[in-house]
């Protein structure tokens, strides 16, 4: 396949939006030129995807000739790149408003790309591992048992086919905070509930904040596509560093309203372990 940035040369032109004013004339293709059918053939893209992508306005129409229509380079061109983004996890819609932008001199492709790129990137180094069996009877060693089974349940490892079996982590963090917090006495079926209370309520903030700054997008977050970029770069640090920070100050606020309420949870729960 034709690498990404040689597709970016020659773009060729959408139908102007209505608000928008003429697009200059395209410079005719002199290479070949193809029926669609052709173009399908030539290009592994289903004839019925082509016109999707020109009813989307994704891909420009073709040149009538006669009562014919004639696709040629430009749109090999155009076809390998929309696959190429497609491949980014790009959406039609994403494409064409990028391309549209890009073919009115209001944005640099190579800047919406980077911006995209953005927002592939994780923001964390905590990626899933396998671990073997011996391995991890070592890291186990000397802890309860039943530890491994509640592990499993609470999908902190996935065990894996084979003999002997390996393990999926899908979080290496997350398995050694609970290993840390069951050897401080806080038991796996406690932190694993707690886990899925933090998760519920950040999916919805990390929702939030996200709407939040596309939002403000070209308004005090980014001017363009490149100093966007740069602004969802630095937010990859400092966003976890101010959770952290707001974070503890709430945990330490709840606790300051509620200390007696533990002294009184652990009298209550003594008496009745004691009188069960």
């Amino acid at each position: 396949m034709t690498p990404l940035k040689a597709t970016l040369k020659d773009l060729p032109n959408t139908a102007p939006a209505a608000d928008d004013g003429p697009l200059p004339d395209r410079e005719a293709d002199s290479g070949p030129s193809y029926s669609v059918d052709e173009l399908a053939a030539r290009t592994g893209v289903p004839s019925r995807t082509i016109r999707h992508y020109q009813s989307e306005k994704v891909l420009p129409p073709p040149q009538k000739q006669g009562r014919g229509a004639r696709y040629g380079e430009l749109h090999v061109r155009r076809l390998e790149l929309i696959a190429q983004l497609q491949d980014r996890g790009l959406s039609l819609k994403a494409i064409r408003d990028a391309l549209h932008d890009v073919e009115r001199g209001r944005l640099s492709l190579e800047d919406w790309l980077g911006l995209s790129d953005e927002f592939r990137r994780p923001w964390s180094q905590d990626a899933p591992a396998l671990i073997a069996h011996a391995d991890l009877e070592a890291r186990l060693a000397g802890r309860r048992p039943g530890l491994l089974r509640e592990l499993i349940k609470a999908n902190l490892l996935q065990e894996q086919l084979g003999e002997p079996p390996t393990y999926l982590v899908p979080s290496p963090g997350l398995l050694e905070i609970a290993l840390q917090l069951e050897a401080a006495g806080v038991q796996l079926h406690r932190s694993s509930a707690a886990a899925a209370l933090m998760r519920k309520h950040l999916h919805r903030t990390a929702d939030d904040l996200v709407a939040h700054f596309l939002r403000h997008a070209g308004d005090g977050f980014g001017q363009d596509a490149a100093s966007a970029a740069e602004a969802l770069d630095a937010l990859r640090p400092l966003s976890a560093e101010a959770m952290r920070l707001i974070f503890t100050r709430e945990i330490e606020r709840a606790l300051r309203e509620r200390r007696d309420d533990l002294t009184t949870s652990l009298s209550r729960n003594r008496r009745e372990r004691e009188t069960s």
